[in-house]
């Protein structure tokens, strides 16, 4: 733990849940990082934020089943303001009280929660917030802006291309189909053809809004890593998940969430698996130096998982995607090296001491809005074709 993790004014937020199809894992991560930071003495205030947008203040210690049928009783209904005093404030009976955080642990995975919304929100609220900047965790979630700086840097990693009716993709079918803007394991499917893969963009929920393809390459076997960024760049040791039984085509949402056992058993942290990974002691110096490679050219902050594919046959290791905000917060990886306490309260005193800042000022002292003259002038012109 970091010499001044334990200097906390005031309590740290945990954050979970959110308008998100991996609302319920989010739940359980949320409510892991709870109980982690409340064990090693620290000062947590667990806040709930519902799939239709609504926050809270639950109380501390809930379990999953809790969950439901939405806010658990005895939650506290929260407001955000962004005008004025901005931040979370507790409603009272007259008036209301503003939470005052040192920093919150952010733990909603994919949707606007990873994908950068949840850090320009906690920016705009003047709350540190871990979970990486906007601009990081935009690129981390779109599948196709990341496979582009992937290539870009010279990272190696699949072909990937936006399924699009204009023109066809520059390679051959089989193809996985997956969301673009998406998490790692729900709506992925396989087409044979790309007219299969149109069909399935147009007829899927998870898909509508946007799809890449990849060649299906059923060899290729899963492989993770984690990296954390503070108080130094550190990287864990490489985990290969194991599927079911049958040998199913993708490690699929079920196998990901929800394997290991029954009850408190299942889940991210119990799923089968081969840990460190069984494979060539270069695989293994590979795989850290794409991690490193990967938290260079995304910026991408606090503790982050790496998802690589690897053909054993031919030693061959691509990076496929990154988690911003990974399932039970990676802990599992860490778990040989780090307690767990340590990796998010070190992630959280990042977010709080070492906090990314943008400039937020105009630029130009004015010169712009003098130089304008009527803005009358700007609109000849601007009403459509004439007779």
């Amino acid at each position: 733990m970091t010499q001044h993790a334990s200097a906390q004014t005031h309590p740290w937020a945990v954050v979970f849940g959110g308008p998100s199809p991996e609302h319920e894992i989010s739940i359980l991560t949320g409510l892991q990082a709870e109980r982690v930071l409340t064990s090693a003495g620290q000062k947590v205030v667990p806040i709930y934020w519902s799939p239709t947008g609504e926050w809270f203040r639950v109380p501390d210690g809930t379990e999953a089943k809790d969950y439901l049928e939405g806010a658990p009783r005895d939650s506290q209904p929260l407001e955000v303001r962004l005008s004025g005093e901005p931040g979370l404030y507790r409603r009272k009976r007259l008036g209301a009280e503003r939470l005052e955080l040192d920093a919150a642990l952010l733990c909603l995975h994919g949707g606007a929660g990873e994908g950068g919304g949840a850090a320009a929100l906690f920016s705009f609220l003047g709350v540190p917030a871990t979970g990486s900047t906007l601009f990081a965790g935009a690129v981390g979630m779109d599948k196709l802006a990341f496979g582009g700086l992937m290539a870009s840097a010279g990272i190696p990693s699949l072909p990937r291309e936006a399924v699009s009716t204009l023109r066809e993709p520059s390679f051959a079918g089989p193809y996985i189909v997956k969301p673009r803007f998406g998490g790692s394991s729900i709506g992925i499917e396989i087409a044979d053809d790309i007219e299969a893969a149109w069909a399935l963009a147009a007829s899927s929920v998870h898909l509508r809004t946007g799809a890449v393809l990849e060649p299906y390459r059923p060899e290729l076997v899963d492989l993770n890593i984690s990296f954390r960024t503070h108080p130094e760049l550190e990287i864990t040791e490489l985990e290969k998940p194991l599927r079911g039984e049958g040998g199913s085509a993708l490690y699929s949402y079920a196998e990901k969430y929800l394997a290991g056992g029954a009850g408190s058993d299942a889940g991210l942290t119990n799923a089968p698996r081969e840990f460190p990974a069984k494979v060539d002691a270069r695989i293994h110096e590979a795989a850290r130096d794409l991690a490193a490679r990967v938290a260079d050219v995304t910026r991408l902050t606090g503790v982050v998982r790496v998802d690589l594919l690897l053909d054993e046959a031919s030693g061959e290791l691509f990076v496929n995607e990154v988690n911003s905000i990974p399932g039970a917060m990676s802990l599992y990886l860490w778990a040989p090296t780090q307690p767990a306490a340590t990796v998010l309260l070190d992630a959280l005193v990042e977010a709080r001491d070492k906090r990314v800042v943008f400039p937020q000022a105009g630029f130009g002292g004015g010169a712009a809005l003098r130089a304008a003259g009527g803005i009358a002038g700007k609109l000849v012109g601007l009403d459509g074709p004439r007779a």
